[in-house]
């Protein structure tokens, strides 16, 4: 195993750091480290993902991971990388935000330690609980009296606000760094926590928590921070034309998200394949080499995006992907996929497809209710034209009885066109 500055500098994931004191310390020994992330909603997208691969690196190497869902941060917002100030939101909803993640890093966690057989050690904690009983003059005597306003002025996040006379900042976001080191301060006084980690945007909120535990306590703590990652077309990482890519799979489905990453340009395979997969770096050379002599076949997108898939949400989401993709784009057999498809599979094809139930309707009326023609005019054209597939079959007759074609005597694969495809249940 590589060193883990070897490895995070290897795989693109090392931007700035504190000391490089650390990472002796953090490839020998059980130390605890923390990243963040605050509720300000009930999923953490792909950008989340990759401060999670982060911290992966750091749990092979025995490590412990403090989870953090940051209610008290989210009560006010992060001022960074924003023009305006945002809306609040209620108590109630950060507290189902919070759960919503912890839910999903759990799972991702313990999906990895199935198929690794890694024993990755993971703790929540939620800095509601270092705020709920401290009063403000607390506050201030704990916090405010060792930083300085010139100092958090001079943090870029706080000047280019302040200096863009079109823009202010109120005095809640003013604070938010504040939250933020007192964080780190109360995690490394009660568990002994020397390490966040976070994105390459929030440095300056990062070493506000290391100033406090010098002035404090006289002691190190340090940070490092990965860098923001935009795609080949120089597009936010983790968006698509529908907005953000969600973990959660009933905002993003798994295939959305495997569809995602086969979209991926060639010259961003190798860099993606070395941030958010496991897979060792001599075999993601052997795969981008064998991609590049053969970029048709798009074999470092099919690789690269069935693995992000089994880490998210589990192998059998990333198969299920995998199957419905070469339903609608592949060269395979579609009849024989539906075919020797199981249920749960099945299911995810209506999902993804579109479905309607079979209630002995004539060809005509059944691609109208399909919602592949407006009209049973529109429907005859179509047939005139061969543009009407029954199980990838074409069809020429107006009459043709479909009834005995239900693959497995339950589904109807009918497709208008190149890509217009529909699922048919048989009731």
């Amino acid at each position: 195993m590589l060193s883990l500055k070897e490895e995070l500098e290897k795989r693109g994931l090392l931007y700035q750091v504190s000391s490089e004191d650390l990472f002796e310390k953090f490839d020998k020994w059980e130390w605890s480290f923390y990243c963040w992330f605050d509720p300000t909603a009930d999923s953490l997208h792909l950008g989340n993902f990759i401060g999670f691969m982060v911290a992966i690196h750091l749990m092979r190497r025995w490590n412990k991971y403090i989870a953090l869902t940051g209610w008290a941060t989210g009560m006010i917002w992060d001022p960074g990388g924003k023009d305006a100030e945002r809306n609040f939101l209620s108590k109630e909803d950060l507290e189902n935000n919070k759960k919503a993640i912890s839910t999903q890093i759990k799972k991702i966690t313990d999906n990895l330690k199935e198929f690794t057989w890694e024993k990755f050690k993971c703790d929540f904690v939620d800095n509601k609980d270092f705020y709920v009983d401290m009063w403000y003059l607390d506050f201030l005597r704990e916090v405010w009296k060792y930083i300085t306003v010139n100092n958090m002025i001079a943090k870029d996040t706080v000047r280019k606000r302040i200096e863009d006379p079109k823009q202010s900042i109120s005095y809640t976001e003013f604070s938010y760094m504040l939250l933020q080191g007192y964080d780190f301060v109360k995690l490394y006084k009660d568990d002994g926590v020397t390490l966040q980690i976070g994105w390459q945007d929030q440095w300056w909120n990062l070493v506000t928590g290391t100033e406090l535990i010098r002035k404090k306590y006289d002691w190190d703590a340090n940070v490092f921070t990965w860098p923001l990652i935009t795609d080949a077309s120089w597009k936010k990482f983790g968006k698509s034309e529908w907005n953000a890519i969600w973990l959660d799979k009933n905002k993003t489905s798994p295939y959305e998200i495997y569809q995602y990453f086969m979209n991926t340009a060639d010259n961003d395979i190798e860099r993606y394949l070395k941030m958010l997969t496991l897979i060792e770096l001599p075999e993601i050379e052997k795969i981008v080499k064998e991609h590049m002599e053969k970029p048709e076949e798009r074999k470092g997108q099919k690789v690269l995006a069935f693995k992000v898939v089994e880490i998210i949400h589990w192998v059998k989401d990333a198969q299920v992907a995998e199957k419905i993709s070469a339903l609608l784009f592949g060269k395979d057999d579609k009849v024989e996929i539906i075919k020797n498809a199981d249920e749960e599979e099945i299911a995810s094809f209506y999902k993804e497809l579109g479905w309607c139930e079979y209630g002995d309707e004539s060809l005509f009326d059944m691609v109208v209710k399909a919602g592949l023609a407006k009209s049973n005019w529109e429907v005859r054209n179509a047939v005139k034209s061969g543009a009407i597939y029954i199980n990838e079959q074409k069809v020429v007759d107006f009459k043709y009885d479909f009834s005995d074609d239900f693959i497995n005597g339950k589904v109807l694969l009918v497709r208008k066109g190149k890509k217009n495809f529909w699922l048919v249940l048989k009731k």
